[in-house]
């Protein structure tokens, strides 16, 4: 039986990132664990979301010099679902969100699916 349970980390590039499962996920968590802005950002996922969505979370401090809020729904540059290509297994896409998908620092993700009969 398939684990429908998936962890694992990438280096951040910038540009949008296909993660191969073998199967597309229902839930996906991605963590920037090396942010050098300190904003340590995250966004969550659900298959009930659309493409490039995802509730984001920043670490941030509210001294009223910075326009970040701590938490947000964003619409552009989060996860979707990857189909999958002739050289790559579906799962999902890790977006150009510059907080999160940053050139060189590791980012963590956790992709999950619902128990297949």
């Amino acid at each position: 039986m398939a684990s429908n349970i998936r962890t694992g980390t990438v280096n951040g590039t910038g540009a949008a990132i296909n993660v191969s499962l073998g199967w597309q996920p229902d839930y996906v968590k991605v963590m920037n664990i090396a942010d050098a802005g300190a904003l340590d950002a995250i966004i969550e996922w659900t298959v009930d979301m659309p493409a490039a969505a995802g509730m984001k979370y920043l670490r941030i401090v509210d001294n009223a010099t910075t326009t970040n809020k701590s938490h947000a729904y964003v619409t552009s540059g989060g996860i979707s679902a990857y189909a999958g290509s002739a050289s790559a297994a579906e799962g999902f896409t890790i977006g150009t969100d510059t907080d999160l998908n940053a050139s060189g620092e590791k980012i963590v993700w956790i992709a999950m699916r619902s128990p297949r009969g």
